[in-house]
């Protein structure tokens, strides 16, 4: 498993899942046909191999944003943010391709099983994501912009010690899909109001 460092993040990161490969600068991360994290909630199919960079935090709050632009090729394919405690405890944010060949903000948390929920569409293939962590829980924001921010998810996925974050390209019904991961900014600023992100 290679570790390395990706600019604006100040803990070290390694590259999981079937990838086809990373770039660091800019941040491009490729990930390999039928690749997903998800654990079926009617008990169906489990699949954790896309690819996926991750590093240890620490402890305390803080938050971390990036610019997302994804390859759109097949439905589903999408790049994220991604907590990860375990195999069966996560969280992602995601600018997915939905059925509707739309780009549409995602959220999945995973306690066992995950659930699945969109949040917006966008017009283009790129958006702002943030996960922010507050004591024992997290938040999810999106933003059209990189400044004003929109909420999308508050959640907990237990004790956060141990926790790593990073970044997610998934491709479960396609051939692969790749992601650019730009404007990466890491903050230990705590999120002190959900709804207006600030």
């Amino acid at each position: 498993m290679s570790v390395f460092e990706l600019p604006g993040l100040p803990f070290s990161v390694s590259l999981e899942g079937d990838g086809g490969g990373t770039a660091v600068e800019p941040v491009r991360i490729a990930t390999g046909p039928r690749t997903d994290l998800f654990v079926d909630p009617r008990g169906g199919a489990t699949t954790l191999n896309a690819a996926r960079v991750l590093g240890h935090p620490g402890e305390g709050d803080f938050q971390l944003s990036v610019r997302v632009e994804v390859a759109f090729v097949e439905t589903f394919d999408a790049g994220a943010l991604l907590v990860w405690g375990d195999d069966a405890t996560w969280a992602k944010l995601l600018l997915e391709w939905s059925p509707d060949h739309q780009p549409t903000v995602v959220s999945v948390v995973t306690r066992g099983r995950s659930d699945d929920a969109n949040a917006v569409t966008v017009a283009v293939p790129y958006i702002w994501l943030r996960v922010s962590r507050n004591g024992q829980a997290y938040a999810f924001h999106s933003s059209q912009d990189g400044v004003t921010w929109v909420f999308v998810r508050h959640f907990e996925i237990g004790a956060v010690e141990g926790h790593r974050v990073g970044l997610e390209v998934q491709s479960p019904l396609g051939d692969g899909c790749d992601a650019e991961f730009t404007d990466l900014r890491w903050s230990v600023e705590t999120l002190t109001d959900l709804r207006s992100g600030v």
